[in-house]
């Protein structure tokens, strides 16, 4: 009798460890341990191949699986053999090309995709719909069907359009303006047309309260927006490859597609770690000054209060 219930206590012991643990699994009061646990695993496993790319932009010898001590030669080498990231011909033009078709693509993208987003916004009428549809075709489009048709229509239909710098700018802002649009179209929602009804109630003419109580709101959404088109114009690929039009109008990411083809270096890390931060820098300011626009609008008060703060 003694051993039975010797034995029967571990047991009871263990299913009571059981239930605590399936208690703790189930509880709906609990903190969410496997969101977190699920966001952290996918963190690393998307950063780590990038942050063994960099750590191998500092290796000292050329290879790219062997660890040989650190360095900054692929860097700031001036040794022709080493091809530097500072001294390289070729990486500074891939680079200076790549930060202009970003520049040029923020710079044109973003003041008509915030027309078109108004337009989409306030638009009413017969065909409104079908624009909403077209607006988000570039989103869901693959980027090499994008590509292949920009090809087809600058060399068969618009040719006075020179392949290079100029038909990769209008490729770019092509699929750009769709990402401005989607951000400009929720930050005007999340407005109401509230502030803009307050205006008129004060006497602003419509012009006037676009430009000085519409327009101060959208900032923040112009910013992330101008960050985003940045970032994925840098970065892109497909539409610059197409598009290309010689040795000068080559980026960053077709020359490192070009040197995972062939024998790639350290070099070729260091490149990309400059423009993974150059992005990575760019997508922070834009959500900074996102936050930094749209903090305190929990506790503003009626419309017409804040209108009024603008001067009309």
């Amino acid at each position: 009798m003694s051993e039975a219930v010797a034995t029967q206590a571990p047991r009871q012991a263990e299913f009571g460890y059981v239930r605590r643990l399936r208690g703790w699994i189930s509880n709906p009061w609990g903190k969410p341990r496997f969101l977190v646990l699920i966001t952290w695993s996918y963190i690393v496993w998307s950063i780590a191949p990038v942050l063994v790319a960099i750590q191998f932009s500092f290796n000292d010898s050329r290879s790219l699986s062997v660890w040989h001590g650190w360095t900054t030669k692929w860097y700031t080498s001036t040794n022709p053999s080493i091809d530097s990231v500072l001294h390289s011909a070729d990486l500074r033009g891939a680079l200076n090309q790549s930060m202009k078709l970003a520049a040029l693509d923020v710079m044109i993208a973003v003041p008509i995709g915030l027309l078109l987003a108004l337009g989409l916004a306030r638009w009413r009428g017969r065909g409104s719909g079908a624009s909403n549809f077209l607006m988000l075709f570039p989103l869901v489009t693959p980027e090499i069907v994008m590509g292949v048709s920009l090809l087809l229509l600058f060399s068969q239909l618009f040719t006075f359009v020179a392949f290079g710098t100029p038909a990769q700018v209008l490729g770019h802002v092509t699929f750009s303006i769709s990402y401005v649009v989607v951000i400009v179209r929720g930050r005007l929602f999340s407005i109401g047309r509230s502030y803009e009804e307050a205006a008129a109630d004060l006497g602003a003419s419509p012009p006037v309260a676009l430009f000085r109580v519409l327009m101060p709101l959208l900032l923040p959404a112009i910013v992330a927006s101008a960050a985003i088109v940045f970032a994925i114009s840098i970065d892109d690929f497909v539409i610059s490859q197409w598009l290309a039009g010689g040795a000068n109008t080559v980026t960053v990411p077709m020359i490192i597609y070009g040197a995972t083809r062939a024998t790639p270096v350290p070099s070729t890390d260091g490149i990309a770690t400059v423009i993974m931060v150059i992005t990575l820098f760019s997508v922070v300011a834009g959500v900074l000054v996102y936050r930094l626009f749209t903090r305190g609008e929990s506790g503003r008060g009626s419309a017409v209060d804040d209108v009024a703060g603008f001067g009309i």
